[in-house]
Parts: C-alpha cells; sequence; structure tokens
C-alpha cells in the first residue's frame, strides 16, 4: 500500500490541516509513545457527541478517544474494558458500563457517544445500535484547555500514558461535535452517507500532529 506520509520516525509532525477524507491513522506498535493530537481552540462544552471507526485484533484493555483537561484527565474518554467485555465512557473522571457489545476483531466498528451536561445522560452508538441512556454527572460543563488525542490513553494532562492502554490498530472519520447529534445523523455517519461534519472536530478538515511512529495511508476496504 502506497504511504501518504512517511512513517514518522521524528518526535513529532507540525500540525497541518487536511481533508482525511477515505484515509486512516495506523497505529503498527504496542507502545507508550505514538499518538495524533487533533488541536481545537474549543475550551468549553455543555454536551458532546464524538464519532469513530476503528479496526483492531487486541485481546486486552485500550483506549479509542481520549479529552483531557488540567483538572481532569479523564474529561471525555472512551475505553474498551476486555476483562468485562464493556465500552466504558468516561466523563468527568466518572465512568458507566454497556456490555452486550458485539466488539470482533479485524474488522471496522463505528462507535458514537453522546453526553448532556444538563440531564447528566450519556448514550452509547455502537455499529448503529442504540444503548440505553444512563445517568453518569451533570450540572457542569467540560472546560478549560483541552487536549484530545487517539493511541494513548491520558492519565495525566497531555500525558501519563499506559503501554497496556494503549491502541493498536487503525483509526478513522473521527468527529466530534458539541451538541448532541440526532439518531438519524448518527445513523447516516454509520452507513457513509450524508451527514453533518464535526463542529469542534472535522475528519474532512482535520488539525493534527502525528507523534511518533503512527502512518497515514488509504482507508482498507474489503473488496469481493
Amino acid at each position: 500500500m502506497k504511504l501518504l506520509l512517511l512513517l514518522m520516525m521524528m518526535t513529532a509532525c507540525a500540525a497541518i490541516i487536511q481533508d482525511l477524507s477515505g484515509k486512516m491513522f495506523t497505529f503498527p506498535l504496542e507502545t507508550n509513545r505514538a499518538y495524533v493530537k487533533f488541536n481545537t481552540s474549543r475550551r468549553d462544552f455543555n454536551a458532546i457527541t464524538v464519532c469513530h471507526r476503528s479496526f483492531t485484533d487486541l485481546k486486552r484493555d485500550h483506549m479509542l478517544f481520549s479529552l483531557s483537561t488540567p483538572n481532569s484527565p479523564n474529561d471525555f474518554l472512551i475505553f474498551w474494558d476486555n476483562t468485562n467485555k464493556e465500552m466504558e465512557p468516561h466523563i468527568r473522571n466518572k465512568k458507566v458500563e454497556f456490555g452486550g457489545r458485539d466488539y470482533k476483531p479485524n474488522m471496522w466498528h463505528s462507535v458514537c457517544t453522546t453526553w448532556d451536561a444538563e440531564s447528566g445522560l450519556v448514550q452509547l452508538w455502537f455499529d448503529g445500535q442504540p444503548s440505553i441512556r444512563k445517568f453518569i454527572v451533570s450540572g457542569s460543563n467540560i472546560g478549560g484547555p483541552v487536549i484530545i488525542i487517539v493511541g494513548q490513553e491520558q492519565d495525566s494532562h497531555g500525558g501519563g500514558f499506559d503501554l497496556k492502554q494503549s491502541f493498536v490498530g487503525m483509526m478513522s472519520d473521527v468527529h466530534m461535535w458539541d451538541y448532541v447529534l440526532s439518531s438519524c445523523e448518527i445513523q447516516n455517519y454509520v452507513d457513509e452517507r450524508n451527514f453533518t461534519p464535526g463542529n469542534v472536530l472535522n475528519w474532512r478538515a482535520l488539525e493534527y500532529e502525528i507523534i511518533d511512529k503512527v502512518l497515514l495511508e488509504h482507508k482498507v476496504t474489503v473488496c469481493y
């Protein structure tokens, strides 16, 4: 496969804005150094939706999306608990568990997570199937300088990485909104139809930095 970018052997790649339609980030090694940082100027959120697609063969715990602030390293974290076979959203350092997800290895999965500060409700959409809504935390926004990364789970603001929580595999189509996306828009995202792109993170106009050994490639598709 022709690489779009050379394997990043340096410590970091300067931030660029690029349309990544049809592309994916490949995390080829188990490491506590390699990740991709997404840049945004937004500092205050009273609601969030995050959608992404991932492909992995990991048989251990791993992160899928990590947003931290100086006072809360797990302000918005999506985490797979392999021991209990649960997808775990963490918000404001609280967590809830969603079991019964058919998280099979070696295939693409779409995950969308929504949270609203007023109600405190969080919901997970896994491959287009919604979970029940669960209460996690309400009454306060996510605020402050945010660091958003994929590939590593932040146990401190921008750091504290654990090798055994890192992501190994491919990730694509990351979008983030500052509101709860409607069920119809989420389904359009899952089915790769027309949908409103993220107004915080937009895969079609993404400002990002690659740190250490991460590749940007054409998205892997299955041909029949």
